[in-house]
């Protein structure tokens, strides 16, 4: 559907029974994230909003909270776009076959952004918006579908532009209502380019945030586009109606089909704390200091909707896009990188944090023995390549039968466990980036990353159940089962890395006078809960993945160094305790979560939603 507005959207999926209305008010502080959770957590509707309490628009959620209802949206262009990312990998095609691609350009000639000489919003301010507080610490309310707006100072003009979904604080801390508001974004992102830019001219940075209309702009906002791309074209295609924009009298862009837009300027070197926030990895990130965005102007359109969604530990809405995504590029980033043949940021573990992949083995025939070596190679590519680089663990091997595939997480990570040499196979990045987002490091940016790179044959049958030396251990207890191979034990809360450095000591000496016990064995848990994280997949995923900085926290029973290369001759070791240092895990509000209870009860516009 080529759908002018969100209105349009949210009237089509009422239709087809994607949508519920919610009548009864309901209040922006903490009750709407909750119900949007409750709902999303039970595969339910998309949501409008009709009545929020101190605001006179109305707001919608989980609309793309299921990948099959983010797929109807876009059902009459999501094979076209599909077929143009192909043509964009293998252009030769369109020469070889052009009857059969014809449609596709037509469909391009969407792509280009019509410019329009005006616009009709009305002009309101920043406290006129509905104001969503999505966590209990959250520092204010926040802006969760933004498409930030900004241009080249060195090439100006849509074509050259950059569209990105950066969160925005409307809120709170030091901001000025309805004045000032705050962005979070790294310089490396495309709208940091634009103000290093524009710093280095000595002017300010014109920002608009574009908040609503069609979908397929949304989308694009989010969309992994290669450098010289524009979202503007692609929302085109994407959406099947070309994007309008215009200019307000003070220069700043306008995107005509949006339900409002915030426009103003960032100065060079101005900041204010940004923060704390709920984010994707489950916990909060706290308060930084961030770009500071003077507000010109606030528009709204007639009926303007206001479109939001909540993050937390996943899967959430922003899962469904990660799906989508895939869905829309299928093999992109594998034609980057030669050899690789599968790459998948698992989602349950916060996606940046881990990587499983799958690569080509071509080395072995000059190799002594199968092991990984080309594997080594393709990681560094991938470790060095766009939001990949951000992976704090990475899994690799090549599976020669072709029947293993990333997406079966428990079934790839059995796989590696059966053939990973734990003396030769863990090779360690230290000193390094990782999101920003991202608290188990030494600080913020910084920690390390662990390369686990398996090939070969089976080294070890992994156990199925805790074997009896892990049971009677002392100040580790209550030993669980995950997975195959891997034994989750509890122990006391982390103090320091001094004593966790003792506690792990102890370990290693209880394990390695039984190393022969421990043969099935690839990883051990040091853990908080052991019940926990041994409870599910998604739960060891989440705890262990996200609670490590591989450089300080990966130990291994009898372990040893030998030319600066660390490995062990046991298990290998994760403390995946908090840390002092970590921040603090997303918790819903008791009190909040029976408030909301009434709308999903007999009568209320929930009723029935969480069969």
């Amino acid at each position: 559907m080529a759908y002018r507005s969100l209105e349009e959207c949210l009237l089509d999926l009422e239709k087809n029974g994607h949508l519920v209305r919610i009548k009864e008010e309901v209040d922006p502080y903490l009750e709407m994230a909750a119900i949007h959770l409750r709902v999303h957590e039970a595969k339910g509707p998309a949501l409008l909003f009709e009545n929020v309490k101190g605001s006179a628009f109305r707001a919608a959620s989980n609309i793309f909270g299921t990948l099959d209802r983010s797929k109807f949206i876009f059902r009459d262009t999501l094979e076209l776009v599909q077929k143009l990312i192909e043509l964009k990998n293998d252009p030769i095609q369109a020469i070889k076959h052009p009857i059969s691609n014809f449609q596709t350009g037509v469909a391009a000639l969407k792509a280009l952004p019509r410019k329009q000489s005006s616009f009709s919003f009305d002009e309101i301010k920043v406290s006129d918006l509905p104001l969503i507080h999505h966590w209990k610490m959250d520092g204010g309310a926040f802006v969760t579908l933004p498409q930030v707006y900004t241009e080249d100072a060195d090439k100006p003009g849509i074509m050259q532009s950059n569209l990105g979904m950066y969160r925005i604080q409307l809120t709170g801390n030091e901001y000025e209502l309805n004045k000032e508001i705050g962005l979070h974004y790294q310089l490396h992102r495309g709208i940091g380019i634009h103000q290093t830019k524009a710093n280095a001219k000595g002017l300010p940075l014109k920002v608009s945030c574009f908040v609503g209309g069609p979908p397929s702009h949304t989308l694009s906002a989010v969309m992994p586009l290669p450098e010289g791309i524009s979202e503007m074209t692609f929302a085109g295609v994407l959406g099947g109606r070309r994007f309008r924009y215009a200019y307000d009298a003070l220069g700043n862009a306008v995107s005509t089909d949006a339900d409002f837009v915030i426009t103003g300027e960032v100065y060079p070197n101005q900041t204010k704390p940004e923060g704390p926030f709920g984010d994707h990895l489950g916990y909060y990130s706290l308060t930084h200091p961030f770009p500071l965005m003077k507000v010109n102007k606030v528009y709204a359109k007639k009926n303007a909707i206001w479109p939001f969604t909540v993050v937390g530990r996943p899967p959430q809405e922003d899962t469904s896009f990660g799906e989508l995504i895939h869905e829309l590029t299928g093999n992109a980033i594998p034609q980057e990188i030669p050899g690789l043949k599968e790459v998948h940021a698992v989602d349950a573990a916060g996606v940046h944090p881990l990587l499983l992949a799958i690569g080509s083995e071509r080395y072995t025939p000059y190799m002594p023995a199968k092991q990984p070596a080309e594997l080594l190679t393709i990681a560094n590519r991938v470790l060095g390549t766009g939001q990949l680089s951000l992976a704090k663990f990475l899994f690799i091997t090549a599976d020669d039968s072709k029947q293993l595939h990333t997406h079966n997480i428990q079934e790839y990570l059995q796989y590696i466990f059966e053939r990973i040499d734990l003396s030769r196979d863990l090779h360690f990045f230290t000193n390094t980036t990782i999101d920003t987002l991202d608290y188990s490091g030494t600080g913020l940016n910084s920690g390390s990353k662990l390369l686990l790179a398996a090939y070969g044959d089976k080294k070890r049958e992994l156990c199925r159940e805790v074997p009896e030396v892990l049971k009677s251990l002392q100040q580790f207890e209550h030993a669980q089962l995950c997975m195959p191979g891997v034994i989750a034990l509890q122990t006391k809360k982390f103090s320091n890395y001094e004593e966790a450095g003792k506690e792990m000591e102890m370990l290693n000496v209880q394990c390695s006078m039984h190393n022969d016990q421990l043969n099935g064995v690839a990883q051990i848990i040091i853990c908080d809960d052991s019940s926990f994280v041994a409870a599910n997949l998604k739960n060891y995923l989440w705890v262990t993945y996200t609670r490590c900085n591989p450089s300080h926290d990966v130990y291994g029973i009898n372990s040893f160094t030998q030319f600066k290369h660390w490995g062990c001759n046991g298990p290998v070791v994760f403390d995946a305790r908090l840390k002092p240092h970590h921040a603090p895990v997303l918790e819903k509000d008791p009190a909040v979560e029976k408030s909301i209870d009434h709308l999903f009860a007999k009568g209320g516009s929930l009723e029935g939603i969480l069969k």
